[in-house]
């Protein structure tokens, strides 16, 4: 199969990303808010400062960090038909887990999400098939915060069999989160065989981890679920104005992610999430679309799996308002780099701007973006039957192909073929039928969707054990 594979990346470039972030978290260090981690990486030979709360790492505690970090795992969602896998070559999507803002489907504009939305970005991730893991994509405002993360959990777990995601709040709110896990999954042994959420540490750029960040990730690690690390570095912001130094230090906070990980559960698998951007000089908001972004992603690819490990990028993205031509440039050109320097997953589906918020028609056109970008990875077969040159010969000169054998065998195999939200009618054609925009298309199909689409269905009984565990957060958090 003659495949694309992109790097622009030298080994000895990347070697020297590593020793430059060996030497950040050898003589800077960075900042723990978190006593009992503070207390882990002493123990493990790190130079600990209580005062200011930083750990300066020594080279060996990082290699041994990482030959120990577990290289791959399996996501498993309520059904047992679906399952997300990191690192095994796939090609994995994930709905957001939750943004505060809401693009209203009807008027187009920014509101506050509801549980309805919710609902709606549930069912739709549910039924949208390139959408292998189901994020929660709104932050119902109904619910309090305290509790809010192990609401959607509820809802997640009830409402698709997909494997599922949202945001976490702290330690305290974990604890609950995985116990429902448990619940669907039968129990803390059987969740360990088999996971089915993963902790997400974000180090808050430059060079600190967060005390919520380290609760979660001792919570989850400690109860078997593998764990993504991912911080957001600014270029020009919170990190410096190069790339190559925006890697480096982004690596170093990695880094520190998996040593932290492997001290409190040895052998966790980890997700080495590259996920830096830039700040826009012009209004010094941090942008999701730019050129750079999509350059970071590959470098970023490149050393994750210099380390051997599956690998989160943020690509897919765009700074646009509006599914338009801005949109579909951004999209599409960081999705496919990503996609083909090999990363695991890309960043969450569904967002429109810079985490501005989220909204059914961007999930739509994303997981239409994704199938374009699928076709294009697969690449092509060349041998004896594909080069057609017995076909060649019997159609011969000024004959068609159309109703030919070798054309029905091989069409659909080699062709990608759109569904409705795309256009390739003639232009009567197209005019005939409203002159409808792709995101106009999105949004009849989205409405079908929702009105005929039924996830499969969870025991009654189950569904009412986790109600209760819900509500004994919300009687002890609410």
């Amino acid at each position: 199969m003659a495949k694309i594979n992109i790097q622009f990346l030298s080994e000895r470039q990347i070697q020297a990303i590593h020793d430059a972030s060996v030497v950040i978290l050898c003589d800077t260090g960075v900042m723990v808010h978190h006593d009992d981690v503070l207390k882990l990486l002493g123990q493990a030979g790190a130079k600990v400062d209580r005062h200011t709360k930083i750990a300066r790492l020594p080279e060996q505690l990082v290699t041994d960090s990482i030959a120990r970090a577990g290289t791959n795992y399996i996501l498993y969602g309520r059904s047992p038909k679906f399952a997300a896998r990191f690192g095994y070559g796939d090609f994995v999507l994930m709905s957001s887990p939750g943004q505060f803002g809401w693009i209203d489907s009807h008027s187009g504009g920014l509101r506050p999400a509801t549980i309805h939305d919710t609902r709606d970005a549930i069912r739709l991730g549910d039924a949208l098939a390139n959408i292998s893991i189901v994020g929660a994509m709104g932050q119902p405002q109904e619910i309090p915060e305290t509790y809010r993360d192990v609401f959607l959990t509820g809802e997640l777990v009830k409402g698709t069999g997909k494997p599922t995601r949202c945001w976490v709040r702290n330690g305290q709110t974990a604890r609950y989160i995985l116990e429902i896990y448990r619940t669907v999954a039968g129990g803390d042994a059987a969740l360990r065989a088999k996971p089915m959420v993963e902790a997400f540490l974000e180090p808050i750029s430059p060079l600190r981890l967060p005390k919520d960040g380290l609760d979660i990730l001792a919570e989850f690690v400690r109860a078997g679920q593998p764990a993504s690390i991912g911080p957001m570095a600014i270029t020009c912001g919170t990190a410096p104005a190069t790339l190559a130094g925006t890697l480096a230090q982004e690596n170093a906070e990695i880094l520190a992610g998996i040593v932290v990980t492997q001290l409190l559960a040895p052998g966790t698998p980890v997700t080495y999430g590259g996920i830096p951007h830039i700040m826009d000089p012009g209004t010094g908001i941090c942008s999701f679309g730019s050129a750079e972004q999509g350059l970071m992603a590959v470098a970023m690819v490149q050393i994750a799996r210099h380390y051997g490990l599956p690998v989160y990028i943020n690509v897919g993205l765009t700074d646009a308002k509006v599914p338009d031509a801005q949109a579909g440039i951004e999209k599409g050109t960081s999705m496919l780099l990503g996609a083909l320097a090999g990363a695991d997953t890309f960043g969450h589906c569904g967002i429109c701007g810079t985490d501005h918020g989220a909204g059914l028609e961007w999930l739509f056109i994303d997981n239409e973006l994704a199938e374009y970008v699928k076709r294009i990875t697969r690449g092509f077969e060349v041998n004896a039957d594909t080069l057609a040159a017995e076909e060649i010969k019997k159609v011969g000169p000024g004959g068609n192909y159309l109703a030919e054998e070798h054309t029905v065998e091989h069409f659909r195999r080699e062709l990608w073929l759109p569904g409705v939200a795309w256009t390739r009618q003639n232009w009567g054609i197209w005019e005939s039928q409203g002159r409808n925009s792709m995101a106009e298309r999105a949004r009849a199909e989205i409405n079908r969707i929702l009105s005929t689409h039924e996830p499969e269905p969870i025991d009654e009984g189950l569904a009412a054990e986790i109600d209760r565990i819900v509500e004994c957060a919300k009687h002890e958090m609410g």
